[in-house]
């Protein structure tokens, strides 16, 4: 595949965003000048020669899908109401990923200011047919279904065009016929029986007027086995193997007890027929307690590798003490085997996802400068003229209130008013957190009265720990503000000596984390030591996205009284 694998900015248009909002703004900005993060991989096998490490894609890369072209590989993800949206991933050996663009990188593609973090952008599928790359998506809460077009993968992306349908997981097929289908989840027909009743839908496209054309069918409700009322069907994909359409399948939910099943038909309307050895993957009856458990498995895409085998990317939780991960559903890989009479296996039942496996060979790519998976330290000192790829925002901003300056190495944020518990675009540049085990740390500038300037370590919007440093014109306070439950309270302050510039440090534990400052050139000390760090999983919080850490700054006066 000839397209320019240059890295590109992955935030094009917006230096042309309204500076309106920063003439009106009164507070200054905040001069940060740098941001490292490191994490530990605890208790991971090392990968040996001609192995490579799962998960593929750490932290939150949820909701896989995959395509080939010629010998490339490319991969995208859910982000939900991060921004900019939908990574978009390369590869030449499917275990090496370099990020090379994001599907949704303007803001006026979409525009979701208003989502909850949980909403928004939904299982993309990513598909290439006659030279144009499509994803097809799902925005919840708003636009609903949609595709948009590149004919180079790294971007530009077009404009989304809605498709009109009612439902959720939406994926493109292209057959071999030439004709082009939509299968997606959606409703039952009549009423549901049960909450969870699903069906899986499918609809002709018309790929050169990117519209839905012809009737719609369901071709498999409720799941597998209808009798037991199976719950989510969800996240199909069709594949086309020696005469054989094949339906794959999430089902049971995204939590411990999700699954991926598999059906097949001579024709692609159907009828289905489920495999009776289903699922074909999960791991819902074993352990979430051993060491190097994974959960939650399910919601794959199929992939035919390098070596001319099938392979599958699909998503996976890593838990402490069986249940917690702030890095959320991550992306894992595994191959593929076909039983005698041709249906596809993942993983037998009862075997657990291997976090080492042989390779599936190709050409390697060049080492990523944003490390995806294992243990690694990541530092970001602001030399360069554009946003790394690693840093995203919560939803879709609608001026510029970040400025790079390399020449100094610094990064400066204008406080906005919009608040980390709200549904706006706060002053929040953030990277995903990878481990459970990992230390985020920053210098910066005090920051002129009236506005907080810090670190914050973000699960949602009600869920959430800022700590920061305010000045009061005599001096300054340093305080630790913890929203949980959608009670933001200050649990730790402590006034400091006026001094120009300070670090402030978060060292994340599995269930336990710890604040600590270095004010001037003293040492570190320790504000809050054991403060709750399962607050930061979807376990206690709720929703589908994996926790985030970065640089904060906000308006003074909004923030919770001392505790």
């Amino acid at each position: 595949m000839n397209f320019n694998m240059k890295r590109k900015p992955l935030l094009p248009g917006l230096l042309a965003l309204s500076m309106a909002g920063l003439l009106q703004a009164q507070a200054q900005p905040v001069n940060f000048n740098w941001f490292e993060y490191s994490g530990q991989d605890a208790g991971a096998p090392k990968a040996g020669a001609g192995e490579y490490h799962n998960p593929i894609l750490a932290g939150f890369y949820p909701d896989p899908s995959i395509c080939r072209v010629g010998e490339d590989y490319y991969l995208i993800n859910s982000t939900f109401a991060y921004f900019p949206g939908i990574p978009v991933f390369h590869s030449r050996d499917l275990v090496n990923w370099q990020q090379v663009g994001n599907v949704i990188h303007r803001p006026n593609q979409l525009r979701y200011h208003h989502l909850g973090v949980s909403e928004a952008i939904f299982a993309p599928t990513l598909r290439h047919h006659n030279g144009v790359f499509y994803v097809i998506c799902t925005m919840v809460g708003a636009e609903g279904n949609f595709v948009v077009t590149a004919t180079n993968v790294a971007g530009p992306w077009s404009q989304p065009v809605k498709l009109g349908f009612e439902g959720i997981d939406p994926s493109l097929f292209f057959g071999e016929d030439g004709h082009a289908w939509v299968v997606n989840n959606g409703p039952p027909e009549g009423v549901p029986r049960y909450d969870g009743h699903r069906a899986i839908w499918i609809q002709e496209f018309d790929a050169v007027a990117s519209r839905m054309v012809g009737p719609r069918k369901v071709l498999v409700d409720g799941g597998v086995d209808p009798s037991k009322n199976p719950i989510w069907i969800e996240g199909p994909h069709l594949y086309q193997r020696e005469g054989w359409y094949y339906l794959c399948c999430a089902e049971g939910g995204t939590g411990p007890q999700h699954s991926q099943v598999i059906f097949r038909s001579r024709q692609v309307t159907g009828p289905y027929t489920p495999w009776a050895q289903n699922p074909m993957l999960t791991q819902r009856n074993l352990s979430a307690n051993e060491p190097g458990a994974v959960t939650c498995t399910g919601h794959a895409d199929l992939v035919i590798g390098p070596d001319n085998h099938w392979w599958a990317v699909f998503l996976g939780v890593r838990p402490y003490d069986g249940r917690y991960s702030p890095m959320g559903r991550e992306t894992f890989l595994l191959p593929v085997k076909w039983t005698e009479d041709g249906w596809p296996v993942i993983l037998p039942s009862g075997e657990r996802v291997p976090l080492t496996v042989k390779s599936p060979g190709g050409a390697a790519e060049p080492a990523e400068t944003i490390p995806l998976n294992g243990s690694f330290t990541w530092r970001d000192d602001f030399k360069e003229s554009a946003l790394s790829p690693a840093w995203i925002m919560l939803r879709t901003p609608a001026e510029t209130w970040w400025k790079l300056d390399p020449a100094h190495g610094q990064l400066a944020l204008t406080p906005q008013r919009d608040l980390l518990s709200g549904n706006g675009n706060p002053s929040f540049l953030a990277r995903r957190v990878q481990h459970a085990r990992f230390t985020a740390a920053t210098s910066l500038a005090v920051p002129k009265p009236g506005v907080s300037a810090g670190l914050a370590v973000f699960q949602n919007e009600q869920h959430h720990y800022f700590f920061a440093v305010q000045a009061d014109g005599s001096g300054l306070t340093i305080y630790l503000e913890r929203a949980q439950n959608g009670n933001p309270e200050r649990i730790g302050a402590v006034p400091v000596p006026l001094v120009s510039t300070l670090k402030l440090r978060v060292t994340v534990n599995d269930a336990k984390c710890a604040f600590a400052y270095a004010a001037g050139t003293n040492d570190w000390q320790t504000l809050v030591a054991d403060a709750d760090a399962t607050l930061l999983t979807s376990e206690v919080a709720g929703g589908f996205v994996g926790a985030t850490v970065g640089l904060h700054a906000r308006v003074d006066g909004q923030s919770p009284p001392p505790h």
